[in-house]
């Protein structure tokens, strides 16, 4: 079924991204440059749970690029937030206690290898994208704040103050006090927030003093060590950056949260309109557990999602799915079925044999949002995660492992190869760091004597005899299963005791992977060996 141009318009019309896409240039009309923002505190790993904030900008982004649209994309790393508590997870808890109450860019990095806490995690974070195809422009707001870049838009809150506090009162059950100031103030002498301004000029002019003990009177356009708390600061920067899109989390979209209340201060008082908004769910981790936050330390970072995903089938994972609805990530066994889901993703974009024209488009599209490099010319080779586990323990080695996947693939392209390498490294790290004992598995040298034992004569004939076929010559996947059948019916034993009774031989497991492959992994002369110890 080949696309024509009123398919290819149904199938960037059915998918989610397409959808806001459409919805930016309806509300913000035909720019020259349109806008779209994310970003986060780094205060502490950015886990995948907040990367679903950041891949769902990059899936508008790229919606909007296909309209032949201009993007700048950004992302603004918080990092002149203050550091509330210091995660578990962390090293030298005690030093870093010292640095609560100072912005995340001016604690020192626990491990030593950056120049802040903050450039720390921000860098894990920018590392790990990069084979994602998402290439966002980084602002680090600490630099903005600190050169004084917001300071007109600072004292737009201050002169507007009294209102701002009676539309942050209406969804607080206790109100801001009289003289209550929207700015956050971080210590000269401290370097913390400990402060409280005592007098404002209604220009640039604020005094502040610290419970350290030290005050001053500073010019807000001269001197960077002010921000507005975050309920002010999100719309001021939505009205300074000119932002058309940016989703936000659950916590941000709830009835009187921060989106209600900047969707009205943007308004009101910065006299600009609000972006296109998404609000995005959380995210689950099925075989591992646990509630993520960065600040306490329990999470799994994009890095170690990508450690066992390859990035295609990690976009796929966000582009199949409404970035309002909960779904859950598998560390688990799980595993197996999220990479036959994409595969069966890629053959439709290739081979259309899906009869429902709305979820072929569907699929066709949630593929090529999938896919963080140039897309194949044809149906690339499909490895299956669970043969690839199996065959980097049965070979113990990677590069016979991908030979022997290759040799299953007519003409591989270098996509194919790239692909075959990347999917060994993840089943052998899924192996070594999620996998459970049912799916580990250790060639035995010699058969046990607890199997010995257990064998009935019958069945240690049928083995034998499979011994000397496999030391006569190579044979084929189809001549060994031949083999067995004919061995077993020779030798008097069902077919599942034969397979029951190999299996112990040659894993001490009563059950693996297809007999015949196996052995072709492990090698004849090899098992033929094992199974002469009888």
């Amino acid at each position: 079924m080949a696309i024509t141009m009123d398919n290819k318009k149904s199938e960037e019309l059915i998918h989610w991204a397409d959808q806001v896409a459409d919805q930016i240039i309806e509300e913000k009309g035909d720019k020259e440059l349109y806008t779209c923002a994310s970003g986060i505190t780094p205060s502490g790993t950015v886990h995948i749970g907040n990367f679903r904030e950041i891949i769902t900008t990059d899936f508008i982004v790229k919606a909007l690029i296909d309209r032949g649209k201009k993007v700048r994309f950004i992302y603004s790393w918080d990092d002149f937030d203050r550091f509330r508590k210091v995660p578990k997870n962390l090293p030298d808890q005690e030093r870093l206690k010292k640095f609560i109450g100072c912005p995340v860019s001016s604690v020192p990095d626990p491990y030593g290898c950056h120049e802040s806490y903050a450039e720390h995690f921000e860098k894990l974070l920018e590392n790990s994208i990069k084979d994602l195809d998402i290439h966002p422009e980084f602002i680090r707001q600490n630099e903005n704040f600190k050169s004084c870049k917001y300071a007109e838009s600072i004292k737009i809150a201050l002169k507007a103050r009294a209102r701002i506090k009676k539309i942050l009162d209406r969804f607080r059950k206790e109100e801001h006090k009289e003289d209550w100031i929207p700015l956050e103030v971080y210590c000269q002498k401290c370097g913390t927030d400990f402060t409280e301004i005592t007098d404002y000029d209604e220009e640039y002019s604020i005094t502040y003093k610290c419970r350290c003990g030290h005050e001053n009177t500073i010019d807000i356009r001269h001197t960077g060590i002010v921000k507005p708390p975050w309920r002010v600061d999100w719309p001021m920067r939505w009205d300074a950056e000119k932002v058309d899109f940016e989703p936000g989390g659950k916590e941000h979209s709830s009835a009187g949260g921060s989106r209600d209340t900047a969707k009205i201060i943007v308004k009101h008082i910065f006299r600009s309109e609000p972006p296109v908004y998404k609000m995005y769910d959380y995210i689950i981790l099925k075989g591992v557990g646990g509630k993520m936050a960065g600040s306490v330390g329990n999470v799994i970072s994009v890095e170690e999602v990508l450690n066992i995903y390859l990035p295609e089938i990690t976009r796929f994972l966000f582009a199949g799915t409404k970035p309002n609805k909960e779904f859950a990530i598998a560390f688990d066994d799980e595993i197996f079925k999220i990479y036959d889901d994409f595969y069966r993703a890629e053959k439709e974009y290739f081979l259309e044999e899906e009869k429902n024209p709305k979820k072929l488009a569907h699929l066709k599209r949630v593929y090529k949002l999938s896919m963080p490099c140039i897309i194949s010319k044809k149906l690339p080779i499909q490895p299956a995660f669970r043969t690839v586990c199996d065959l980097i323990q049965a070979t113990q080695d990677k590069e016979k492992a991908k030979e022997i996947i290759l040799s299953t693939f007519e003409n591989p392209l270098p996509f194919d190869t790239i692909r075959v390498e990347k999917t060994i490294e993840c089943a052998q790290n899924w192996l070594n760091n999620y996998a459970s004992d049912q799916f580990k598995i250790r060639i035995n040298k010699t058969i046990p004597k607890k199997v010995k034992d257990s064998l009935t004569k019958q069945q240690t004939d049928a083995l034998k005899k499979v011994a000397n076929k496999l030391e006569s010559k190579p044979h084929t996947e189809q001549e060994l299963s031949e083999i067995f059948k004919a061995t077993a019916q020779a030798s008097k034993v069902e077919m599942k005791d034969f397979f029951k009774v190999f299996y112990l031989a040659i894993i001490s497991k009563e059950k693996g992977p297809r007999l015949s492959g196996f052995i072709k992994a492990i090698g004849e002369k090899k098992v033929a060996e094992i199974l002469k110890c009888l």
